[in-house]
């Protein structure tokens, strides 16, 4: 393997010296000793399918600032880099090797999805302390081994976990200054609302958390499934849950309702109020839809936020 890629056959990450090639390993029975899971999810879309791989840093908040991010900052922007990321999944101790050395099985080439390249998820460490992930989003490049042993777990039960905010703002975890529009990376620019919305949701957050407001979100899986869904934000001060748009136009709103009401029935403490967050008051019509919906609406108004309760 390595005189074939550049790269040794430990398990994580390695930057081929010899080769345009990052080496990505991973391994099921590691994963979860770390809170986690890499894998194949059930559902595809328009693109294929996905593959979640988790950064690398065992202990502490995952990052890509500085020499413990350097690894994962190479597969955000390894197509800006001319780098071509190759999976390796472990399948079992080596019979002919004295040492732990795991046999790997080459999946092949993927991407970072380009849409989305990363989620941000809460895990605990091997020490039971709560930290932040960063979870890669993989596309297939061409023919690569896709088979049910390599898929995620699905969950047994429900599992929903208040969390911190900071898994809906990822400005907290890529460098200061830097975010998705300015930096050079692999994905293609998210859209103008998905860059309103992720300014948005941070300087609302900001706004409660200056008044002393006690802001979370939910991380919900569903029994029998392997994705992870995220609410936006849930002020527990006000027991509001909000679902934040970058838009204010109907197929914005749209969305955010059906969310909502998805959401809210996993939510514990039970019966939140629900709100939508605008960067700008929408249309009559669709206030009234919001308010026979009884979802609040709260819009940016210059430097302010305005709230308009539902049914008044």
């Amino acid at each position: 393997m390595k005189e074939r890629f550049g790269g040794g056959v430990q398990e994580g990450i390695i930057i081929s010296k010899t080769t345009p090639n990052i080496l990505i390993y991973t391994d099921h029975a590691s994963g979860k000793e770390y809170g986690y899971e890499d894998g194949w999810l059930e559902e595809e879309d328009d693109r294929g399918p996905i593959f979640e791989y988790t950064g690398k840093g065992r202990v502490g908040h995952q990052t890509f600032e500085g020499v413990a991010g350097s690894r994962n900052k190479a597969i955000l922007r390894h197509v800006d880099e001319g780098k071509a990321l190759l999976l390796f999944m472990a399948a079992g101790k080596d019979p002919h090797s004295k040492s732990s050395a795991k046999l790997q099985r080459y999946l092949g080439e993927f991407e970072v999805d380009p849409k989305q390249p990363y989620t941000i998820r809460e895990a605990d460490d091997p020490d039971g302390n709560r930290r932040l992930i960063i979870v890669f989003r993989l596309r297939p490049k061409g023919n690569v081994q896709h088979i049910p042993e390599d898929a995620i777990t699905p969950a047994a039960t429900t599992q929903v976990e208040q969390v911190s905010a900071a898994v809906t703002a990822s400005s907290m975890i890529e460098p200061p200054g830097k975010g998705a529009s300015e930096s050079r990376r692999s994905a293609q620019p998210s859209s103008i609302a998905e860059h309103r919305k992720a300014q948005l949701l941070n300087a609302y957050l900001k706004f409660l958390q200056e008044r002393q407001h006690k802001v979370f979100a939910y991380q919900i899986k569903i029994a029998g499934t392997r994705s992870t869904l995220k609410t936006d934000l849930y002020d527990a001060t006000k027991h509001v849950l909000y679902c934040v748009k970058g838009e204010s136009s109907r197929e914005e709103i749209r969305m955010a309702i059906g969310q909502l009401k998805d959401y809210v029935r996993h939510i514990n403490p039970a019966n939140p109020k629900l709100a939508i967050l605008l960067p700008s008051k929408p249309h009559e019509d669709l206030q009234d839809l919001l308010s026979r919906e009884n979802i609040d609406l709260v819009h940016q108004d210059g430097s302010n936020y305005l709230t308009h309760t539902s049914g008044s």
